[in-house]
């Protein structure tokens, strides 16, 4: 038994796996440690028989099917007989803009502020009781969202990825979230008007107007000018001119919904408002969250590529979750390994940096190099 699997069998003796809600109607899948050949259609009556196959047998990966089958075993999906599914929501570092540079930390960090805005859309404009949501991080580069809720148990393809355009602010229309009125004070005028309390996309953008203009104001002169003439068409001398008219008096009228006091800001919120659109929507992996008859990872089992545990997060804590602490599930022993790459990490609120060659290292440590292909045990 090679290494990592042993570690792997460790964990199984003694995990307490959480199993998923109604068991008996789930499909489950794994792939085994130097197999790359999925084994699936496999169901258990309870969790005590999905613990006993994940100690004899010591999978790499462990799946569970979003959907609900009646015959959850059988070979065809026809033979199966979908019964609903959750919806679930996969969220992945790799999804990230330039994701390439970002170190595996950082990425974390990142794209726990995606699940922020994810969570967001769905509590506060699809009305998802918290109770009816799950969160985990998957073990991996990112974090699993699962929405166990009768309203979206029945929903098909279609329906779900209507959700996630919505989330992804596709095909949305400008014009009915920045209302343009003519007004009259001796001559007639045009205001632009922005309701940063109306529900759903209208005010989340008149709610990132407003937070980005007291930003801008907050900041020094130079730096706010450097800013503001990142975006299209913003020179210096309207950048000058923006920063400069923003007074107190200014601000508390774009705070109800009057923006275009000056001639410089309305010249800045097109561009403006196209870039709010990319910053507040949430990257969630839109096959996933559309496909009724999706494979996930199951809660408390282990990530062959890290060996991390898939964890739970509690909502109220998400703030001050760390995923590599709190799912780094190994000791501190003291175990050779050969560094075949370079690598740095931080574990456990100690950073690591590898060079090539032998060196002796804690277990959690040499379990994530081995399990990343970084690594020989020595």
């Amino acid at each position: 038994m090679n290494y990592l699997r042993k570690k792997f069998y460790e964990y199984y003796l003694k995990a307490d796996i959480e199993a998923p809600y109604r068991i008996e109607r789930r499909e489950f899948a794994f792939l085994f440690f130097n197999e790359s050949t999925m084994k699936r259609h496999i169901s258990f009556k309870n969790k005590e028989w999905l613990l006993r196959y994940l100690k004899t047998s010591i999978p790499a990966h462990v799946y569970y099917s979003s959907a609900y089958y009646n015959n959850p075993s059988a070979g065809t999906m026809r033979e199966k007989k979908w019964m609903g599914a959750d919806l679930i929501f996969d969220l992945d570092a790799d999804h990230l803009p330039n994701a390439n540079k970002l170190r595996y930390e950082e990425s974390l960090e990142r794209i726990k502020e995606e699940l922020k805005k994810l969570l967001s859309f769905l509590i506060d404009d699809f009305g998802f009781d918290e109770k009816s949501i799950s969160i985990y991080f998957s073990g991996g580069r990112g974090y699993h969202c699962h929405v166990h809720d009768k309203k979206i148990l029945n929903l098909g393809n279609q329906e779900r990825r209507e959700i996630v355009d919505y989330i992804m602010a596709r095909g949305l229309d400008y014009s009915h979230v920045i209302v343009e009125r003519s007004i009259y004070s001796k001559t007639y005028t045009k205001t632009i008007e922005i309701t940063p309390s109306s529900p759903g996309w209208r005010g989340r953008i008149a709610r990132g107007i407003i937070s980005f203009l007291e930003e801008v104001k907050s900041m020094e002169r130079e730096e706010a000018i450097q800013l503001l003439k990142s975006f299209d068409g913003i020179g210096d001398t309207i950048a000058q001119d923006i920063y400069d008219g923003l007074d107190d008096r200014r601000m508390e009228l774009i705070r109800e919904g009057k923006i275009d006091q000056m001639a410089a800001i309305k010249r800045l919120l097109k561009p403006l408002i196209k870039e709010l659109a990319v910053k507040l929507h949430s990257s969630t992996d839109e096959p996933v969250t559309a496909d009724i008859k999706r494979l996930i990872r199951l809660p408390g089992s282990l990530h062959g590529k890290t060996g991390f545990r898939v964890t739970r997060v509690n909502l109220n804590n998400l703030e001050d979750f760390n995923p590599l602490e709190e799912a780094v599930v190994f000791g501190e022993e003291m175990v050779k390994i050969d560094v075949k790459k370079p690598f740095k990490i931080k574990l456990k609120g100690n950073d690591f940096a590898l060079k090539e060659g032998v060196v002796k290292v804690p277990e959690y440590v040499a379990v994530f190099a081995l399990a990343r292909n970084m690594a020989n045990i020595f």
